[in-house]
């Protein structure tokens, strides 16, 4: 089954069980997937497409978090903090740390990089490697201390 297939049968299962704030967020991520398909011209977007989408979508709520907690909202970083972990179920399993730095390491080996003006170098290897399964952030901060 596709992650869009899933979204579908997710979203009439939420409808059914009442589950407003789920049913909120599956729409949104279908919107925004609707809207990535109708701009960029094709018929149906593939899974890692897809997948590239929510992660967008839950870049922007992590962004969010961030701006509600410098604001002192905890209201709206406990609803934000749920619609992202009702995003990541579709989201291909996450990297660990010790994963992600392994291959920032060979990524760095195979650049030849070595200061922080490499950094682009880098990143270009790394981030189509990683793509929905670490967060951007993560990888950024792991490439920055590899370079000193």
């Amino acid at each position: 089954m596709s992650i869009k297939e899933q979204l579908t049968a997710d979203m009439k299962e939420a409808m059914k069980a009442h589950e407003k704030e789920r049913l909120a967020v599956i729409r949104s991520a279908r919107g925004a997937i609707r809207q990535a398909e109708i701009d960029g011209g094709h018929a149906e977007l593939d899974d890692d497409a897809v997948v590239g989408v929510l992660s967008k979508e839950i870049k922007m709520r992590r962004d969010s978090v961030d701006e509600f907690k410098k604001g002192g909202r905890e209201d709206l970083v406990a609803q934000t903090q749920a619609e992202i972990d009702v995003l990541m179920t579709y989201m291909p399993a996450q990297l660990s740390e010790d994963e992600v730095k392994a291959i920032v390491k060979e990524a760095v080996e195979k650049t030849g990089a070595q200061t922080p003006k490499d950094m682009g170098k880098v990143m270009g290897l790394v981030m189509p490697k990683v793509k929905g399964r670490a967060d951007g952030k993560l990888v950024n901060t792991i490439v920055r201390s590899m370079l000193h």
